[in-house]
């Protein structure tokens, strides 16, 4: 919802060993990925090795009409992509995935995530004559694979050769003339699962694209595994797998839909978890229970079961107008909160009423959000946060701009209060959150809660991230 931190891409792929029309195939998945991204969407189409592609700023349905997947035409492979960017970005240009012709013919990427070591990496490729059309983690990653496919046999060889030079966050889909390619950051920073539909394989950032269109989620790709599938099959390079593993906590928290499942962990159970974790926590006397829509609803199931406080649905999202994120001026923040958001009138008139967000940033839109049920009626309002407060910055592909936007580092818990204008808040806690996804295969990062990033992050990269706000 509107001031929520939010993450970068949705990533899909598929190669076909059955007729199958891999660009309806490919445009219903990111159909189901739109959450990931709404600022631009992308298909690339390989069909005998020469690529087609499609793409442009807007949601899926405004990018891709009939005549557009008609005319990407049938194929063996497509990879597509949908983006989120900071408003002066959001360029054709940039929208991937990106295509491009080397010695060895045409490559295809699709990248989500962030690198640490973006300037260090894009300085070598400079100095050694590549020339930038884009400011993306995309277009250098392309590079640096390249580069290294020149002085080895397969593309999945130049990738791992590749991934010594990267790092940070980065789940990867490759398109080549013969094979697709996925590859995720040995810390496995952002999820990457892998599917089947009929005999053919696929690639997504989330297992809800294949229940999408008919396919069966396989598992999740390995955080330094790279997946290569081809007419003979599926292969797994696992040669850069074993390191600690550090999944973005808000992956659970926020990102991923409810119905995926993310490293053996149910996303809705997650969320339920969480206020469960939160209703123990930080109780209350209250009549209802009601979550902001749509990522504080599970937990307002989970803090609900557990207080024994009837849940009920107290605010109404407008299911048009996707996740828009708007910062500054208070009337364009209150504006776009009233489009997007409504209170039931009937429902809380009268209430004391518990609220449940997964989040605050800037507190902006939660404040309004308290606004509109206050003007509704409501008698009381006791929020309550299913994640600990944002104190730091993320450099692995979570968009908070700057620590400035972030209400927890400049306020108290009382002042926050205050300027919410609730009767009473509650966070969850850091060991709280660590636990809502205990069943995880992985390890996790709560660096924007914590403060302990699971790699190094230098400061010339700090301060490019944020003084230059480049686009990942």
């Amino acid at each position: 919802m509107l001031g929520k931190p939010h993450e970068e891409c949705g990533l899909f792929g598929i190669y076909n060993q059955d007729d199958l029309d891999v660009a309806e195939k490919t445009y219903l998945a990111l159909y189901a990925l739109q959450h990931r991204g709404q600022a631009s969407a992308g298909i690339a189409v390989n069909q005998n090795g020469k690529i087609s592609f499609h793409k442009d700023v807007g949601m899926v349905p405004e990018v891709f009409h009939e005549s557009d997947l008609e005319e990407l035409g049938q194929g063996q492979m497509a990879v597509g992509h949908v983006r989120d960017a900071s408003n002066d970005k959001r360029d054709r240009v940039s929208a991937q995935p990106l295509s491009m012709r080397y010695v060895k013919g045409p490559l295809v990427i699709a990248h989500n995530g962030a690198l640490s070591n973006f300037s260090k990496v894009r300085e070598e490729l400079e100095e050694g004559g590549a020339i930038f059309q884009t400011t993306t983690d995309a277009e250098m990653i392309a590079y640096t694979i390249a580069r290294q496919r020149l002085n080895t046999g397969t593309i999945e060889q130049a990738v791992e050769l590749a991934m010594d030079k990267l790092e940070g966050a980065y789940s990867l889909i490759i398109m080549t003339p013969g094979k697709l390619v996925g590859a995720r950051d040995p810390q496995g920073f952002r999820p990457l699962a892998l599917g089947k539909c009929g005999n053919s394989y696929m690639l997504a950032s989330e297992s809800c694209a294949f229940d999408s269109i008919g396919g069966e989620f396989i598992r999740d790709v390995e955080p330094g595994e790279i997946i290569v599938i081809n007419k003979e099959g599926l292969k797994s390079v696992k040669a850069k797998c074993g390191r600690k593993s550090s999944l973005c906590i808000f992956e659970y928290v926020y990102f991923s839909r409810p119905d995926s499942i993310v490293d053996g962990v149910s996303v809705n159970i997650a969320r339920q978890e969480a206020g469960k974790i939160l209703a123990r926590e930080h109780p209350v006397e209250a009549d209802m229970v009601c979550g902001v829509p749509d990522s504080g609803l599970d937990a307002a199931l989970g803090f609900s079961q557990v207080s024994g406080i009837p849940f009920g649905y107290g605010l109404l999202k407008n299911k048009y107008t996707g996740r828009a994120f708007v910062y500054g001026k208070r009337e364009l923040v209150e504006n776009s909160v009233r489009v997007k958001m409504t209170a039931l009138k009937e429902s809380v008139r009268g209430k004391r009423l518990v609220l449940i967000d997964d989040s605050i940033v800037s507190g902006g839109t939660s404040a309004y959000i308290v606004k509109i049920l206050r003007e509704a009626g409501a008698r009381e309002v006791h929020m309550r946060v299913s994640s600990p407060p944002f104190l730091y910055p993320c450099y692995f592909g979570t968009d908070i701009s700057s620590k400035n936007n972030l209400i927890a580092r400049e306020m108290d818990l009382e002042q926050i209060r205050r300027h919410l204008d609730v009767d009473s808040l509650g966070y969850l806690s850091i060991e709280g959150v660590r636990s809502i996804a205990g069943n995880s295969r992985l390890g996790i990062c709560d660096a924007c809660f914590s403060g302990n990033y699971p790699i190094p992050v230098s400061e010339e990269h700090r301060e490019d991230k944020f003084s230059k706000k480049l686009e990942k």
